[in-house]
């Protein structure tokens, strides 16, 4: 019976999400397509609080992962963007997105939905505003595009382009949250059937003590912004506030010890502690706010899950939006399969080279991109689960490594 249970609240909660998923893939894929990193890193550069609150503006929308977007915010940082502004997107950008914003919209309601992105806006414009008075004064330097971040489809037909945008969505996209999304699901309907409601009733008579535990635990999950949505939703239902709710939404895809390290490395360890802090007491803070001041109505979610899966009805389109969201993320994993076994280092001008930092198929497509725009690069493999690298070429190994580096990754 906990099996039947198990499978209601999936496909329950899938069957809410789906469509909202679904276009913000698409969603997604135009704002790659349409919006290239060069134009971002124009508006970028400089002091003050307009690049900062204009990198904010440009991370809300896009659907990346905090290891997705560090690469960007790298190839951004070294294409003109102040330390200001790189700071606001790496704040802003993984907190939400419109694949998240849709999803949060779906399942938990229009009050969190428009929250999200407005705790994103504060907390990056505090983080960046921070880090910009305290590196003083930058040097402004030449904007430089990577080749790894300017979209393919630049130059071809409207229809090419759209073409793009829904390969990029649908594929690309799916590969990169699909794994995080999937966990989130599961541990969603486990914790639906199987922990007791009285657990977060008694705990959330204290809610300060509960957002820092949750803090403490969001940390080192590491869970992408849609992923978090069906976590946060079970444990609404089991009682838990939805201010509690709130902080793991923004703390746990902002904020993990992978991203933290490669920040320290790429920033300073000032920059990232301001990092961190603004994710935190933003989070914190608006939680709170939902919490203390706002009416509890607001945060109704926007599905009840219920344990009897024999009277389920599900109507017929989100059923179907929900086949096609399954198949794509099977796709993904058949497809992320057979790439990562497709490694052959049997040739002579062939080489293997150990990168570190990648942790998503984002992360890998980014690395095939810059070195694959190499002159002498015949082909490039990366294999996400070795983390090698095997470029096949004439392409120098110290051209190879540059490229790594400046996409914002570390190589042996």
């Amino acid at each position: 019976m906990n099996i039947e249970n198990i499978l209601y609240s999936l496909l329950a909660i899938l069957n809410e999400m789906s469509p909202y998923i679904l276009l913000g893939f698409f969603i997604a894929g135009l704002l790659h397509v349409f919006i290239s990193p060069s134009t971002m890193s124009r508006h970028l550069a400089g002091s003050g609080w307009k690049p900062v609150f204009k990198a904010a503006l440009f991370g809300i929308p896009l659907p990346l992962c905090s290891c997705g977007v560090l690469p960007t915010a790298v190839s951004l940082r070294r294409s003109g963007a102040s330390n200001g502004a790189t700071t606001s997107f790496l704040i802003a950008t993984p907190q939400t997105g419109v694949d998240s914003i849709a999803a949060t919209y779906s399942l938990l309601g229009p009050a969190f939905a428009v929250l999200r992105p407005v705790a994103a806006l504060v907390g990056s414009m505090v983080g960046g505003v921070a880090v910009d008075r305290m590196s003083g004064r930058e040097e402004s330097s030449e904007v430089r595009t990577s080749p790894a971040y300017e979209s393919e489809a630049v130059g071809r037909s409207f229809f090419a382009r759209l073409a793009e945008a829904v390969r990029y969505g649908f594929v690309d996209m799916v590969g990169s949250v699909g794994k995080w999304l999937v966990i989130g699901l599961v541990v969603a309907a486990l914790i639906t059937v199987f922990v007791p409601d009285e657990l977060f009733v008694s705990l959330s008579r204290y809610p300060l003590l509960a957002m820092l535990a949750v803090v403490a635990v969001a940390i080192p999950m590491y869970i992408c912004a849609t992923g978090s949505i069906p976590i946060a939703l079970s444990l609404m239902l089991k009682g838990l506030s939805p201010g509690i709710a709130f902080v793991l939404l923004m703390a746990g895809p902002a904020a993990n010890f992978a991203s933290m390290i490669i920040l320290s490395r790429t920033m300073g360890k000032r920059a990232t502690a301001v990092y961190i802090g603004s994710v935190v007491v933003t989070a914190i803070a608006f939680g709170l706010i939902i919490d203390l001041l706002l009416p509890a109505s607001w945060f109704t979610p926007g599905v009840a899950l219920s344990h009897d899966a024999c009277h389920a009805t599900y109507a017929w389109f989100e059923t179907l939006c929900s086949a096609i969201l399954v198949a794509l993320l099977g796709y993904s994993l058949y497809r992320s399969h057979k790439h990562n076994h497709s490694i052959n280092i049997d040739t002579m001008e062939t080489n293997v080279y150990k990168v570190k930092g990648m942790a998503c198929p984002h992360c890998q497509a980014t690395v095939e991109k810059a070195v694959g725009a190499l002159p002498g690069v015949d082909s490039v493999v990366v294999n996400l689960s070795t983390g090698e690298a095997v470029v096949d070429g004439k392409a120098s190994a110290e051209s190879v490594k540059n490229a790594i580096i400046a996409a914002g990754f570390e190589v042996e």
